[in-house]
């Protein structure tokens, strides 16, 4: 094959020397002998001159030198080519991410190829006025793209990069990234919620404040009996410059107070100076703020926090510490994606994802005294021991009757409990063979169980003493029919001292646990933890269990509300608007007309502490018209 023959099959489009290729033909046509050293010789040499005549244009295109043409060209791809992304990232090497933020900087006309920066040779001069004026601009903290913009004003056409390079050679440093509230670039319009500080009441002095949540100062007498402040100090939580420890807490806790969804929806109390006083803030942290600092808390923190505040309340008598109920809840993740384990979720009756939590309640005064979070199945069986250690750690002592279900913990763990000379109530797993003897079990004898609500309060029982796996020596049996239930129930205890009817009603009250457990999903919202603003599943039990107490306490003060639940006393309570008035040394809230107003007038505030330590020893003054 010729050169030129190879020339014609394996043409391309080469503006330079394309003239030359159509004359090429004649002149070997009339001079072949002249020509024959150039077809074999010349004609190579032409060959590769225009093959990399054409490559060296082509290259200049698909595989830009300079970053200015690389975005070019990129762009070009995107909107005149129509590839897409990956393939212009694969082109030009980039991410696919970097592309994307391309097209987006270049559609909000952020992007400027009218001027690309000189490359190679000497960098363009500046005269010393303009370096002085960039230099000035800088100390008011402008940045390179806004000095810029005011030398054009001026009709001075430099680029970025060389103000970037004067003020590298001035000693100037970058400034650090700034977000569009700090650039004045927000929505128009829009209201900016102020930075959580913490305030001093002098500073306000004076002022009346509107606070659309004021129903949590309801609890400030309630929080002073419980002396929060001491028991946040012996948890030893951390705090920051801005924002205490203590500051922290009671904003959690008027969060909770309110029945808040999610942590999430803690925008919604932003612009309430009168929810903000109350944790001693201007306003609330911020939802990330909150959600950081939950995290920042360990075990040993919640652990020393639970011990603190059950001792103060045991100060004020408000347990009684005789029986206690105990159980597991699972807070479900409905996520994904997630390290969580899966447990027994009984309100949806399925295994889920979620964090398995442990609930000890006072069975007599129905509060939660004890939590644990995000137990993994091979530890769930050891929980009954490490409440027994907290338990000890707490009121030494007093060995309390503990009630669970026939799950809750292994026989073995019962030997240990006998051991240690601590009752318990439980229920015997029951299979085919062991109620196929109930047949033949003699004799029955019934008893009363008084409870009022009770459907069957007189029951038929059959009490032996029978040996289980795995447990040293023998349990108490009580086996009961005709309680409503088709098959037969099977209690094993190792109380041989109390009576049957006793005994049977202790057991009848362990679903107070599970109302609480209940009241906690539905009011204080222990199952919406998995939102996009994560908080700490133990921190957010342990916060549920202050403000169930916080509630009880109140109820208990309202005439004819003794036994309601929380989210009935938010309603008729807790719920609505009032004005705070900041004078001096004194604050004053002051509640609009409402039905129950009457019942709180009756409420002694005059017995509960008036002084308030968190916000400048202040006394607080409530009133309702």
């Amino acid at each position: 094959m010729t050169r030129i023959t190879y020339l014609q099959k394996n043409a391309c489009i080469c503006p330079v020397y394309g003239g030359l290729c159509v004359i090429l033909p004649f002149l070997r046509a009339r001079a072949y002998s002249l020509f024959y050293i150039f077809n074999y010789f010349a004609i190579d040499v032409l060959t590769v001159i225009i093959y990399k005549g054409c490559m060296r244009d082509k290259n200049f295109f698909l595989h830009p030198k300079s970053d200015w043409q690389r975005r070019y060209e990129a762009l070009r791809a995107l909107f005149v080519e129509r590839l897409p992304a990956r393939i212009v990232a694969d082109r030009f090497g980039y991410s696919p991410g970097y592309v994307t933020f391309l097209k987006h900087q270049f559609v909000h006309g952020k992007i400027d190829f009218n001027e690309p920066p000189p490359e190679g040779g000497r960098p363009r001069r500046i005269d010393s006025a303009t370096r002085t004026k960039i230099c000035s601009w800088r100390e008011h903290s402008l940045s390179a793209g806004e000095i810029t913009q005011l030398l054009s004003e001026e009709g001075i056409e430099i680029s970025v990069r060389t103000v970037e390079r004067i003020l590298a050679e001035a000693g100037f440093s970058k400034l650090p990234r700034r977000t569009k509230l700090k650039l004045g670039l927000t929505q128009k319009g829009a209201e900016v919620p102020a930075v959580s500080e913490m305030i001093s009441l002098s500073e306000l002095s004076g002022q009346t404040l509107e606070c659309d949540a004021a129903g949590v100062f309801l609890f400030a007498p309630f929080v002073e009996k419980l002396n929060i402040s001491r028991v946040v100090k012996d948890a030893g939580l951390p705090g920051t410059k801005a924002i205490s420890a203590l500051n922290y807490f009671l904003s959690f806790l008027a969060l909770k107070l309110l029945g808040t969804e999610r942590y999430a929806h803690v925008g919604d109390h932003s612009f309430d100076p009168g929810l903000g006083l109350f944790a001693g803030l201007n306003v609330l942290p911020k939802c990330t703020s909150i959600s950081s600092y939950s995290y920042s808390l360990d075990s040993v923190h919640l652990l020393k926090l639970q011990k603190s505040f059950v001792k103060q309340a045991s100060k004020l008598g408000l347990y009684d510490n005789s029986i206690v109920n105990l159980d597991f809840h699972t807070v479900p993740h409905f996520g994904e994606e997630s390290e969580l384990q899966s447990h027994w979720a009984g309100a949806r009756n399925k295994r889920m994802k979620g964090a398995l939590t442990l609930f000890a309640q006072d069975a007599e005064s129905k509060l939660i005294l004890y939590t644990a979070a995000d137990i993994h199945r091979d530890e769930a069986d050891d929980q009954v021991l490490e409440f027994l250690s907290f338990w000890k750690s707490v009121k030494r002592g007093v060995k309390p009757t503990l009630i669970f279900d026939s799950k809750f913990t292994t026989y073995s763990y019962l030997s240990l409990l006998n051991g240690q000379g601590v009752k318990f109530i439980t229920l015997r797993r029951r299979g085919k063979k062991l109620i196929g003897q109930v047949e033949d079990l003699q004799p029955w004898s019934r008893i009363n169980i008084p409870h009022d609500k009770r459907k069957y309060p007189n029951p038929y029982v059959h009490e032996s003493m029978v040996g289980l796996k795995d447990y040293t020596g023998e349990v108490r049996q009580i086996v009961l029919k005709g309680n409503g239930r088709e098959k037969p129930t099977f209690l094993i205890t190792n109380d041989l001292n109390t009576p049957v009817e006793l005994i049977v009603g202790d057991y009848s009250r362990r679903w107070r646990v599970e109302n609480v457990i209940a009241e906690g999903v539905k009011f204080f919202s222990l199952n919406a933890l998995s939102s996009p603003i994560l908080t700490k599943v133990h921190f957010d039990v342990v916060m549920t269990m202050i403000a169930d107490t916080l509630y009880s306490m109140l109820s208990h003060k309202l005439r004819g509300f003794k036994s309601c639940d929380a989210p009935k006393i938010f309603r008729n309570f807790v719920r609505g608007k009032a004005s705070i008035t900041i004078d001096s040394e004194n604050l004053t809230v002051t509640y609009p007309r409402k039905a129950h107003n009457p019942i709180l007038r009756e409420v002694p505030w005059h017995r509960l502490p008036s002084k308030l330590s968190w916000l400048e020893d202040c006394q607080i003054n409530l009133k309702f018209k």
